[in-house]
């Protein structure tokens, strides 16, 4: 590793080689080996609903990734073109996960309703509380047209390789700047950016209704799709600070990253805490507003155990939500001091992801109901396959990320923005 003093901020160093990379890979493996023999231990079905969290999770953060780049280009910003190759690196990982998606894909068709019950117009709604079966029920029969294999498999495909384009070709119209310096390729992507942020918008907040909406396809809500449009980029933005840290500590960004730099991507943090919060304070209050029992439900498990009456443990999994996704980092984030304080910074960033990942949990997981009809409970021998399975993932991804990182220049060297960005003020 080249030290602070000799590291060229203009080259990836020597030191992200395959080394790192191929450790990350291991532990990915190791983690989709540990997930996949959780199946003898807890069944498909518990290991599927894990796989689900652990996907959503990290394709959230990519997709986070992918909307953060087309919206630097879309303003022409100054400040984020040095940590915008961070983020070309990261959406590398795409064509990893939609491989990763395929097992979900597999053991549907094995047994249909192993995740996504409205799969099999045979399966028995008594199994989740209702009555009769899929195919004789109303609300499926009217929604028959999207929530059926062949709708999900072609949505899913289709938005996988559309990410897949876009990153592909946000990357190499930046790499291949970075050799002839032609200003095409900026014009290029910000061409690219203003057909993506639509197509992007679309596909995350389809594929999400699909994956994990319709786990209870009962329920309503026109919040859900920008619910997780909030969650992809605080992912993301908590992904790019901790990337940050890391090449600071180890000396790469040293005179490229001021204290402007940090105040800027903190301030987006704490924006994007405020506009999670607003759309996640909508959805609760205007379904408890209007309290009909198709929409309420959903909370209704997430907070009360049916056979007793009694608070479950999803209530204080809620409650952590609440208090630990806006009010601390509200108020972690809100001073400037906060914002260019590079360990606070890391720690919030850890905060954030680590809540975000709950979140999905959340979101997830109480649509696999017990035989008495309740969610299975948060805290369980099933959410060490939820952890593993980001774990596994998680490797996966930041093997893509450190593979691609080895390859390119630290920071886009020849982008027409580049000289305000590295000395950017506010």
């Amino acid at each position: 590793m080249e030290s602070s003093a000799t590291a060229q901020p203009g080259v990836a160093p020597a030191s992200a080689s395959s080394t790192p990379a191929g450790k990350a890979l291991a532990v990915g493996l190791i983690g989709i080996a540990l997930t996949a023999a959780g199946i003898l231990v807890s069944g498909g079905s518990k290991v599927a609903f894990a796989w689900l969290s652990a996907m959503v999770f990290w394709i959230g953060i990519a997709i986070g990734m992918l909307l953060l780049i087309m919206i630097h280009h879309i303003f022409d910003a100054n400040w984020s073109t040095v940590i915008r190759r961070q983020f070309e690196h990261g959406v590398s990982a795409f064509k990893w996960l939609g491989l990763l998606f395929i097992p979900l894909v597999v053991a549907s068709v094995i047994e249909p309703a192993t995740l996504w019950k409205y799969f099999d117009p045979n399966y028995d709604l008594a199994n989740v509380g209702g009555h009769g079966t899929v195919g004789e029920d109303v609300l499926w029969t009217k929604k028959s047209g999207m929530l059926n294999f062949k709708f999900f498999l072609g949505a899913t495909a289709l938005s996988f390789l559309g990410w897949i384009f876009l990153a592909s070709r946000f990357r190499r119209n930046s790499f291949t700047q970075d050799t002839d310096g032609d200003i095409k390729w900026t014009k290029n992507s910000r061409v690219w950016s203003a057909a993506g942020l639509v197509f992007t918008a679309l596909t995350l907040s389809l594929c999400v209704i699909l994956w994990v909406k319709a786990l209870d396809y009962h329920w309503f809500s026109t919040m859900y799709g920008v619910w997780y449009f909030a969650e992809c980029v605080r992912g993301a933005l908590a992904m790019g600070v901790l990337i940050m840290c890391w090449l600071t500590t180890r000396g790469d960004y040293v005179g490229v990253l001021n204290k402007n730099h940090w105040y800027s991507i903190g301030l987006l943090s704490f924006a994007f805490t405020v506009f999670w919060a607003y759309v996640t304070f909508s959805q609760y209050f205007l379904i408890w507003n209007a309290n009909i029992p198709e929409e309420t439900f959903w909370y209704n498990i997430r907070e009360i155990q049916a056979s007793t009456g009694e608070p479950n443990q999803w209530k204080w999994v809620g409650m952590l939500i609440l208090f630990g996704h806006f009010f601390f980092p509200f108020f972690g984030l809100i001073s400037y001091p906060a914002k260019v304080n590079m360990k606070w910074m890391r720690f919030m960033a850890l905060w954030i992801a680590a809540i975000v990942l709950i979140d999905v949990i959340y979101n997830v997981w109480p649509a696999k109901k017990e035989d008495t009809g309740d969610p299975y409970p948060f805290f369980a021998i099933h959410q060490l396959w939820t952890l593993t399975a980001v774990i596994g993932v998680g490797g996966v991804c930041v093997w893509a990320y450190l593979k691609s990182f080895a390859t390119q220049k630290l920071i886009p060297i020849r982008d027409p923005r580049i000289g305000e960005s590295l000395t950017y003020h506010e």
